[in-house]
């Protein structure tokens, strides 16, 4: 039951314009430090994972990695993501919650 409520919080932060998709937006977010929670998938390739991890620890941002690719896409309506970043505090927060 976590599952969906993490991938509900995620998809109605979507809705409010609050969260960016895919990987060149997230490292966008990330950097320009609007990000205030990275996602990526379970199932990205090593060097995927290396790269968001070592920004996401160089610019103090969480980063969590959770379910696949398609299952991050469905729950942003879209196909698949590897990689989202919301770019709201409050919902970063929620979300987090949930998932610990």
């Amino acid at each position: 039951m976590k599952t969906d409520n993490v991938l509900r919080m995620v998809g109605m932060a979507m809705k409010a314009g609050k969260v960016v998709s895919g990987e060149f937006m997230t490292e966008s977010a990330v950097k320009s430090k609007g990000a205030y929670l990275v996602l990526i998938a379970q199932d990205v390739s090593d060097n995927t994972r290396k790269k968001f991890r070592n920004m996401c620890e160089f610019y103090e941002v969480p980063l969590r990695e959770y379910c696949t690719k398609e299952e991050l896409g469905h729950s942003l309506g879209k196909e698949f993501r590897a990689s989202l970043a919301v770019t709201d505090e409050g919902f970063a927060q929620a979300i987090l919650k949930k998932m610990d």
